[in-house]
């Protein structure tokens, strides 16, 4: 039986209803960008430097650490912003920096910024820690590392005392869920090429994860590739094997998913939160447990999972389901009219499809972040009634708090 550390989650954030839904399903720690120099620049909605007070003030109300990206490749130009940036992460009181040009790992360390430094590194020996410890107390390794090496650079971080400039141990970092790159540590150069929209600046458009055909240039003759999507791996997902990678000692779990949506964030983060807590608890992952947290995993947006290069195994795993897959998606209906307090009833304006008694359905806003329920009862003009049709102004009893112009969403099973 093992006596386990704490361990910190960390959520991803690309919007203000994914702040909420990391808060409340129980990150320790959350990770976002801003609306340039960050590996999801493109296609995350992102904030901007106005916003940093506001998150710290949120995060340390609800004692969660804040980290911002600033991961991409940096052109001289880009000095005067990247100041700007760490300048106002330092003044507010970010906890720490994710980077990946030496540039801006320097600068931190020149106005004693803390930094992580980022996984586009690709950290993968003992011999890299050394010299990134003098500017970093926490590394994210490479992707590309099995858990047997991991828990080896572990292992001599501990032997060889690798401290950081805290005076501490270093920290080791890594991801447990989320989208892979079909490029080492994500330097992918096909988006640069095909579009001048460089993915190392943030700006991927995903040639990898579309449908090709291939071309006998002798006689014409094409074959459209039907059965996988041959350079656009599946999600990475550690849910089965998640005590063997705590085993190895790391000090933080990443879950990928800025550009992913606030029920994505909701879904994945509440998992790991469950399971993680389960184990530091020494208990044994059941197999139904495994099933349960698989399947929850599943309903939301995802390419199929696979184990990554953690176990060591022969990678064979493209996504053979397109650009995603999940039991359940959303559509949106409408938004909040009012909401009447004391009798805890929501009205709401359906703007588009229909909602039905027992419909299971989100309400998703900035301050609210991401809720769940379900619609047990409702109203049309005063009416009991079990359609509400689009145009109609509806009303049915919540259990939470919600704001107006919160959008209504219903949820549909795959």
């Amino acid at each position: 039986m093992h006596t386990y550390k704490k361990l910190e989650l960390m959520a991803p954030v690309g919007s203000l209803e994914s702040l909420e839904a990391a808060i409340n399903s129980g990150a320790d720690s959350i990770y976002f960008g801003l609306d340039q120099l960050n590996m999801r620049a493109r296609s995350a909605k992102n904030f901007y430097i106005s916003d940093i007070p506001y998150i710290v003030k949120k995060c340390n109300y609800n004692n969660i650490r804040t980290y911002l990206t600033i991961n991409t490749i940096i052109y001289d130009h880009d000095f005067f912003l990247i100041k700007k940036i760490a300048n106002n992460a330092k003044k507010f009181g970010i906890d720490a920096i994710i980077a990946m040009d030496q540039s801006i790992i320097n600068y931190a360390k020149s106005i004693d910024l803390k930094v992580h430094i980022s996984t586009q590194l690709n950290i993968t020996n003992i011999e890299s820690i050394k010299f990134y410890s003098f500017f970093s107390d926490t590394i994210v390794l490479s992707r590309e590392l099995s858990l047997i090496q991991i828990k080896n650079i572990i292992s001599n971080i501990k032997k060889k005392n690798i401290i950081g400039p805290s005076g501490n141990l270093i920290k080791i970092e890594i991801f447990c869920h989320g989208a892979l790159c079909m490029a080492i540590s994500g330097k992918c150069y096909l988006s640069l090429h095909s579009y001048n929209s460089s993915a190392n600046r943030g700006s991927c458009k995903q040639n990898c994860r579309k449908k090709y055909t291939l071309i006998d240039k002798d006689n014409g003759f094409s074959i459209d590739v039907d059965n996988e999507y041959l350079m656009s791996s599946k999600d990475l997902c550690t849910i089965n094997f998640l005590d063997k990678i705590i085993d190895t000692g790391i000090s933080l779990l990443k879950i990928e998913g800025r550009a992913r949506s606030p029920e994505y964030v909701a879904n994945t983060t509440s998992c790991y939160r469950e399971a993680i807590d389960y184990i530091l608890n020494n208990k044994k992952i059941t197999k139904s447990k495994i099933n349960f947290w698989v399947k929850k995993l599943n309903s939301v947006y995802n390419r199929g999972f696979y184990s990554g290069y953690y176990l060591g195994k022969t990678i064979k795993e493209w996504s053979n389901k397109g650009d995603y897959f999940y039991t359940n998606k959303k559509i949106y209906l409408g938004k909040v009219k009012k909401f009447y307090k004391k009798s805890m009833i929501g009205e709401f304006i359906i703007e588009s499809f229909n909602l039905k008694l027992n419909d299971n359905i989100y309400i998703i806003g900035t301050n609210t972040g991401l809720k769940k329920t379900n619609v047990k009862s409702l109203m049309v003009n005063d009416i009991k009634t079990n359609l509400a049709l689009k145009g109609d102004i509806c009303t049915f009893p919540i259990n939470f708090n919600i704001k107006l112009s919160d959008k209504l969403y219903k949820i549909i099973e795959n």
